[in-house]
């Protein structure tokens, strides 16, 4: 059995499917999620991107770097916008793939849409496919790979953003299959970035989007891979150690992969976000400065390298359970100013921050991913208070309403920098029939 040919099979299966209205819909919410976050990340990163800028003197193009402002060449506007895209770990994703979705199929397809000339809703059913990919392969192979060290994102996601892209440049399939061979090759992602205070996780999505596009690059020119990239030794292997992975449908449980992505509302690794979202409920019960201690419990992947209450800076931050689940119950929020550099060393919140506990739960273990708990006890000198979270905000179970979702948008552009008047276009852009990609990129 060839496991490649069937995967790329299934895969073939769901681009040749007319895709129903509420997929192409949460589709184009999907994309302005990501033009929102990379513009918003690149405003984060800001004074990074100028060194970086002025030690690569990247070649000027005609490929935007989103929220940058800038034209650079194919490739560097490529990486670019994976690196901007999951700056500020807000990006779509799902707990049960433990993946970043869009971001390395976005970073990828737009640059190749303003280059080709391609319409939105388009790209968006490359994308639909290259979601599906990334999940069903991320899907099969979790948890062990994660525990192995992997990031999916990194490894995964190279494979879905190579075939979303070599459906949408109208690839024959001959070519996609050197596209995801060579694609298989590079794909790499260290889960590690995350910790100790790290600033490189979002070099992952970075070089996947980069290696996604050299994959395809090297399908046009006619090199082989091998006919099996994926069995014996290959990719399932490599990122297992195991020699008999089964892998998942495509459509799993009968709902496209982006159906089952969440949005995230709060600023930080969503594996806080149960935390977060009970604290915030526990504030009307309790004030801050009456803490004497708080207890954590959720189910174990969330608790390894997201226990910490050493906070060195703002990345650290985005990944403590501990220090979201304090911003939330001090502040009644976890955005994106409760993450600054400027944010994370106030005394207070830190000293809030050392008075948590996490540890893993057996029974919450066993539910996960089909529930995502966490159940938060505060200890005060008057009693205790307890709350408990299973679907925090964003996922399918409990999504963003239309108001909720356009509030995010806005606010994310605003702290991007971006005009109202700009961010209200392109928004409206992504629903018109027959757009170009390229006008939405264009301004920002």
């Amino acid at each position: 059995m060839n496991q490649s040919i069937e995967f790329l099979n299934a895969v073939d299966s769901v681009w040749r499917q007319d895709v129903p209205a509420p997929v192409m819909a949460r589709a184009k919410r999907s994309l302005l999620d990501y033009l929102a976050v990379t513009c918003a990340g690149a405003a984060f990163q800001r004074e990074k991107l100028e060194k970086y800028m002025a030690f690569a003197l990247p070649e000027p193009g005609s490929f935007r770097a989103i929220g940058m402002g800038k034209d650079l060449a194919l490739k560097e506007a490529v990486f670019l916008n994976g690196l901007n895209g999951h700056a500020l770990d807000f990006d779509d994703g799902t707990n049960s793939g433990i993946i970043h979705l869009g971001s390395p199929i976005f970073s990828l397809l737009l640059p190749l849409a303003q280059r080709y000339g391609v319409g939105v809703e388009d790209m968006l059913k490359a994308a639909i496919t290259g979601y599906e990919a990334s999940y069903t392969m991320a899907v099969s192979i979790q948890p062990g790979h994660k525990a192995m060290g992997y990031h999916a994102t990194g490894t995964c996601g190279t494979l879905g953003a190579a075939i979303a892209a070599s459906y949408m440049l109208g690839f024959t399939a001959e070519e996609r299959f050197q596209a995801f061979a060579s694609a298989c090759v590079a794909a790499s992602g260290m889960l590690k970035v995350l910790d100790d205070g790290s600033e490189l996780k979002p070099y992952n999505v970075a070089k996947t989007a980069l290696l996604s596009l050299t994959a395809l690059q090297l399908a046009k020119a006619g090199f082989k891979g091998h006919p099996d990239p994926l069995g014996g030794r290959g990719f399932l292997k490599m990122m297992t150690g195991k020699e008999d992975v089964e892998l998942k449908p495509v459509l799993l449980n009968g709902t496209y992969a982006i159906m089952k992505s969440y949005t995230k509302p709060y600023a930080s690794c969503r594996y806080t976000h149960p935390s977060v979202e009970a604290a915030i409920h526990l504030r009307a019960r309790v004030k801050p400065e009456d803490v004497e201690s708080i207890d954590i419990k959720t189910y174990s992947l969330a608790v390894s390298g997201h226990e910490h209450t050493e906070i060195p800076g703002s990345y650290s931050a985005k990944m403590s359970i501990p220090y979201a689940t304090a911003a939330g119950l001090m502040y009644g929020k976890a955005g994106l100013q409760e993450f600054s550099e400027e944010a994370v060393k106030e005394e207070n919140i830190l000293a809030l921050t050392r008075k948590i506990h996490v540890e893993a739960d057996e029974a919450l273990s066993a539910a996960f991913p089909r529930e995502q708990t966490a159940i938060v006890t505060i200890r005060t000198k008057d009693g205790e208070f307890t709350d408990r979270v299973d679907f925090p905000k964003g996922e399918p179970e409990n999504p963003l309403t239309d108001e909720e979702f356009r509030v995010r948008y806005d606010g994310l552009m605003d702290y991007a920098g971006v005009d109202r008047t700009v961010s209200g276009s392109v928004f409206d852009f992504a629903y018109q029939p027959s757009v170009l990609a390229a006008n939405l990129v264009k301004a920002l």
